[in-house]
């Protein structure tokens, strides 16, 4: 227990002297980060999804396992050292970032954890949330934003403005407008992958791909013109790459490269899969029109 206190108190050091220095090589894996802001939030999701994902309250055992699959990839994503070396190295922060938007993100809405975490509240909040999410303006504005078309419009526009060099920069300056970054494009992903599987259902499989299929292609290029840039899009990274045996300009084509060929990858791989279930659903779509005109003859 002793150790476990020492090793708690070197960390929270090292973490709050990363607020003022960038990670360097030898703290590495010391650099958890312990913000409560974060380590809070995860764990009353974590709780609260334990208590109420049941069998009883139709909670699968697939959905559960992409669930903790997503939530400890979240953990990771936020907590573990990936975070700080985000500050020093391009290439990190985009790692972070990918993780976010093309693992944590379709992780989660795969798991459809809102019926479990809602079953973990007390009976009272439960009931507040239910009545206030059925209110007309509330219903009205969530199929707006989840139409695919505008949670891909969202999702873009939060991957290509946050990529802007002034705006990037804010991010490393800033606690909070990094934070605001971070939530902006989880919680973009996680809209943007909701509308692609269930906004209109399988029959609606086939647009899904397009939407996933354009994705790729301006990602790709976002990726291409970071990996291709003669200068440095981001300055602050000039004086914090050589200790990790970087020079700024590679650190950056590598942090293009991660969003141009892994993450592009990923959408073109969930592009085969709803491609591949719409044409099913369309077969079964066909078999059932089929039997019915079958029944109407027979009769």
């Amino acid at each position: 227990m002793k150790r476990l206190i020492v090793l708690a108190i070197a960390a929270a050091s090292l973490a709050s002297a990363h607020d003022r220095e960038p990670l360097r090589p030898h703290d590495l894996w010391l650099a958890w980060s312990l913000d409560p802001g974060i380590i809070i939030p995860l764990a009353l999701t974590g709780l609260l999804y334990l208590r109420g994902a049941t069998s009883v309250h139709g909670v699968s055992s697939k959905q559960r396992l992409y669930f903790w699959a997503g939530w400890f990839l979240l953990c990771i994503a936020l907590l573990s050292p990936l975070h700080p070396l985000g500050e020093a190295l391009f290439s990190a922060h985009m790692s972070q970032h990918e993780l976010l938007m093309v693992v944590v993100a379709p992780l989660l809405v795969l798991a459809r954890p809102l019926v479990a975490l809602l079953w973990g509240l007390p009976f009272r909040w439960r009931r507040t949330l239910g009545q206030w999410s059925k209110r007309v303006a509330v219903q009205r504005s969530w199929r707006f934003f989840s139409h695919p078309m505008r949670a891909w419009w969202v999702h873009a526009a939060a991957l290509w403005l946050w990529h802007i060099p002034r705006f990037f920069q804010a991010t490393l300056d800033d606690g909070w407008i990094h934070s605001a970054q971070h939530v902006s494009f989880l919680g973009s992903a996680l809209l943007f992958w909701w509308s692609l599987f269930y906004a209109y259902g399988k029959v609606r499989y086939g647009a899904s791909v397009v939407y996933l299929f354009t994705t790729a292609v301006h990602t790709s290029i976002l990726g291409a013109l970071l990996t291709f840039a003669s200068t440095v899009w981001y300055p602050a990274y000039v004086a914090t790459t050589s200790a990790w045996g970087l020079t700024p300009l590679e650190d950056q084509q590598a942090g293009g490269l991660i969003m141009w060929i892994p993450a592009g990858l990923v959408y073109v791989i969930g592009g085969l899969f709803l491609f591949a279930e719409w044409l099913r659903e369309s077969d079964r779509v066909v078999n059932r029109r089929s039997y019915a005109r079958s029944g109407e003859y027979a009769a």
